[in-house]
């Protein structure tokens, strides 16, 4: 079915691609010396040096990241260029360890991972490795998750995000050999399926653990309606998330527990015509919140 809809999509699939790589490879040049985030009078903004988390901020890997993609679907030096000084520019935040988190998988996985996948750059590989070993320290072994964010109030939170870094582990595992790096990843994902997946499919963003034991406390709404909402992006986190886990270990509960979180989507999609809302409990016309 995949093939069929890509067959006869093909020539508008051309045509969007086209667009995407005239536009990016003038982007690619304008924006070289940068990390992107949003555009002031048409012209890319200096994000790093405005934001409080600065060259740390979470989704800083993600222009690298792109550059790369382009690069190995069209070959332009151009996108490598770019990338690899994304790279350069991206080594300041190791010398900020009080404010690097749990998405340095975001940050370093999809940029410096591309890179050494492509081009074999040991550079690009320590980069990535030593973003696989802070993303490890925060493991706590007690409780078996991998700690968010940094602060005393929130040293027991995980959060449904998480998913989508610990491939990164699974990747420093098969580059090194060193089997924790793995193991960290499946206790995390499977500390996701007991408490950020409610048995409905529907997911819980944040998750409040005892340190010591990593007893579930308490969940939080955090950039979902309330608490016990279901926000939508997190959703989507935990498909995408539960997929990668199931293929870098072939469990069949990350796959299945996938498709559950999948029909949660599906059913609750429907009702707004597949377009989705920002909480799938977020309040109907009535005024009032929805938590079945």
């Amino acid at each position: 079915m995949y093939n069929r809809i890509i067959e006869e999509n093909q020539a508008w699939i051309d045509d969007m691609f086209a667009k995407i790589d005239k536009k990016l490879s003038q982007v690619a040049v304008r924006s070289r010396d940068k990390i992107p985030f949003k555009t002031i009078d048409g012209v890319h903004d200096t994000h790093v040096d405005e934001n409080p988390l600065g060259i740390t901020w979470w989704t800083n890997g993600f222009w690298g990241g792109l550059m790369w993609l382009m690069y190995e679907a069209t070959g332009n030096e151009e996108y490598l260029t770019t990338a690899k000084n994304a790279e350069r520019i991206m080594d300041k935040a190791f010398t900020q360890f009080d404010l690097l988190h749990h998405d340095v998988g975001f940050m370093w996985h999809i940029m410096s991972g591309a890179s050494y996948r492509l081009t074999g750059d040991k550079e690009s590989r320590t980069r990535a490795l030593y973003a696989a070993s802070i993303l490890a320290s925060r493991y706590n072994m007690s409780g078996g998750f991998i700690r968010a964010w940094n602060g005393a109030h929130n040293e027991g939170w995980s959060i449904i995000d998480c998913l989508m870094n610990i491939p990164l582990l699974y990747w420093a595992s098969e580059e090194t050999g060193d089997s924790r790096f793995r193991q960290i990843a499946i206790a995390h994902a499977d500390m996701a399926m007991r408490h950020h997946v409610r048995p409905d499919g529907s997911t819980a963003h944040i998750c409040s653990h005892d340190v010591a034991t990593g007893e579930l406390l308490e969940t939080f709404g955090g950039q979902g309606y309330v608490e016990g909402s279901c926000w939508t992006r997190g959703l989507g986190w935990g498909v995408y998330g539960f997929i990668l886990s199931y293929i870098h270990t072939g469990k069949q509960e990350y796959l299945d527990t996938a498709k559950n979180l999948a029909h949660y989507y599906i059913a609750n999609a429907a009702v707004d015509d597949y377009i989705p809302r920002v909480d799938y409990r977020s309040p109907y016309g009535d005024g009032k919140f929805d938590a079945t």
